[in-house]
């Protein structure tokens, strides 16, 4: 069940729906915006994946219920207003029909949003454990494995920096945040909590 703390809902407004803007939880991109009646955000709290109220073909709709690209909801916000809703996603897949990342089109975006993908890839990995993927050798390996190649490419990281080699340090330092990443996935964690952890630390610094 996702927590939603929110603004008592105004559903008057739509005829009994709300907008949703769906966003990658990791990101920020906005990836498409849908609509729900009580119902379909009474079962995507239940369910933890977003569901629909189709306007066209009036019935309820679970986002990726015949392409397998889910959204799996990492928290919901209602508006100050309580007639919209943010919802915070972690795609399994492209979010649009058409095939693209977001509904808005593949517009030109930083290279972080990548991590995102990357992060949503590793889930996915870990869950399904596919035949033949190095993600998923590693994650059979173990925390053990993995934390050994964390600190085998911090070691190169550090290398590659004193040498000077700039080529060698981009290398070795996706290497290093790569396996990161998967340690903190075995771990039940991602760079977001990383991310939280340092929002944490820097929020007295800014106080003081």
């Amino acid at each position: 069940m996702i927590d939603f703390d929110a603004t008592p809902l105004d559903w008057s407004k739509g005829g009994g729906l709300l907008p949703a803007i769906v966003q990658h939880a990791f990101s920020g991109e906005v990836l498409m915006l849908g609509w729900m009646n009580a119902k379909a955000l009474e079962i995507t709290q239940c369910e933890a994946r977003v569901t629909f109220w189709s306007r066209s073909r009036q019935c309820l709709w679970r986002k990726g219920e015949t392409s397998g690209h889910v959204l799996d909801v990492q928290s919901i916000r209602a508006d100050c207003d309580g007639d919209a809703l943010l919802i915070s996603v972690l795609p399994q897949g492209p979010t649009c029909h058409l095939g693209a990342r977001s509904c808005f089109g593949e517009a030109e975006t930083s290279p972080l949003l990548f991590l995102g993908e990357l992060e949503a890839l590793l889930r996915q990995r870990h869950d399904d454990r596919p035949a033949g993927s190095y993600t998923s050798n590693l994650f059979n390996a173990g925390v053990q494995r993995i934390a050994q190649k964390v600190g085998e490419e911090g070691v190169e990281t550090a290398l590659a920096a004193v040498t000077g080699d700039k080529d060698a340090l981009l290398n070795e330092s996706a290497d290093l945040l790569f396996h990161l990443m998967a340690l903190l996935r075995a771990q039940g964690m991602s760079l977001n909590d990383v991310a939280r952890m340092l929002r944490q630390r820097h929020a007295p610094l800014v106080q003081a």
